[in-house]
């Protein structure tokens, strides 16, 4: 009896815990069935209207700086530098003196030619004398011109040899650091100094075989580089190979730059926008307008339900290119129609709004 009588006692009490339990959720659930039969306070939005703009055409790609003329400077003999004529980052011309090497042996081996070709021109000109007379046979006058023809030539020679250990910049540009010491004794080819030509530049870079008949040289480029991101170089093109890659099928194209204040250094990793002239009206928006996602793009038109209410609805859009923070939208909009500006999280379909601004900003109080 006990046993019964215990067994009856918790069973009461499980049904009165779980009776409560059930009774609590239950007034949960009419709480929140009644809050959401409650009209939600509309979402406070600023908007934009969809604009037509007149972009040119362009084909993007990226490429590399390259200077016009750069190298690294050798010498063509060996020697020991005597005197360094620069610093590492000067601006030098053309012809400047970079460095000399000594050339002691050399200018003595220059005197020697010049003693030996000055003896050998009088030699010559005493046979030129006699020969009218007779004095001397043809083959005796031949020699002397010979041996005096290879005298200015061994001094030519040697001139050159010498004028070999005066390093010089090969043409305007700005140099690097510089790699050699005084004193040091350099070999044959060894780099002295990089030499860039710096103004105007050049930007190389790659586009698909199937951009050539909308590309041509004298079309406008314009280039960005990382380093100076606020700022946009302008070129055209100035070459494109005559030839197809084909193991990419893309073809090689050349812009010439202005790069007045050298900004622009070869090596740079460049952004390129080659234009076509002729100008293409499309539909823009800010970018922040569009929702981007891998399942599609969209974007939350602004309109009026049957009651009068301003509610958003959710609409697919194709977009395309984007500058200066406005996206190309080519499809699944018109010019005019109002969208929500920013802040599309926070939204879903149908949702009652209620415009704040209409520029696109928040509001000033």
């Amino acid at each position: 009896m006990r046993t019964a009588s215990r067994f009856v006692i918790v069973i009461i009490f499980l049904g009165v815990v779980l009776g409560g339990i059930f009774g609590y959720k239950f007034m949960q659930f009419g709480q929140m069935k009644e809050m959401m039969s409650q009209p939600q306070p509309p979402a406070i939005i600023s908007v934009t209207k969809a604009t037509t703009e007149n972009w040119q055409p362009a084909i993007k790609a990226v490429g590399s700086i390259e200077a016009i003329n750069g190298i690294e400077v050798a010498n063509e003999v060996p020697g020991v530098i005597e005197n360094i004529g620069f610093e590492s980052g000067d601006t030098v011309s053309k012809g400047d003196v970079l460095v000399r090497l000594d050339a002691a042996i050399d200018e003595a081996a220059l005197r020697t030619r010049r003693a030996e070709a000055q003896l050998a021109e009088q030699e010559f000109k005493r046979v030129s004398d006699l020969l009218p007379k007779r004095a001397v046979s043809q083959s005796q006058y031949d020699e002397a011109k010979a041996n005096f023809d290879a005298a200015r030539a061994r001094v030519n020679e040697a001139e050159a040899q010498l004028n070999k250990k005066v390093i010089r910049a090969p043409f305007d540009g700005k140099l690097g650091i510089r790699m050699v010491d005084q004193g040091q004794y350099i070999a044959t080819g060894t780099p002295i100094v990089e030499i860039n030509m710096l103004n105007p530049i050049y930007v190389d870079y790659t586009l698909s075989e199937k951009f050539l008949p909308d590309v041509d040289q004298g079309y406008p480029v314009s280039v960005t580089v990382a380093a100076v991101p606020d700022q946009t170089f302008e070129g055209e093109v100035s070459a494109i190979n005559t030839s197809v890659n084909p193991e990419t099928r893309t073809v090689r194209m050349r812009a010439t730059l202005d790069n007045e204040e050298n900004l622009l250094r070869p090596g740079m990793f460049a952004t390129i926008q080659t234009g076509q002239p002729r100008d293409n009206e499309v539909v823009t928006l800010p970018r922040t307008a569009i929702s981007y996602n891998t399942y599609g793009n969209f974007v939350y038109v602004v309109e009026e339900n049957d009651n009068g209410e301003l509610i958003v609805s959710r609409r697919s859009v194709t977009t395309g290119e984007v500058r200066d923070g406005r996206a190309a939208v080519l499809s699944g909009l018109e010019e005019g129609e109002t969208v929500v500006a920013k802040g599309l999280l926070r939204l879903r379909a149908g949702q009652r709004v209620e415009i704040q601004d209409e520029s696109g900003q928040e509001a000033s109080e």
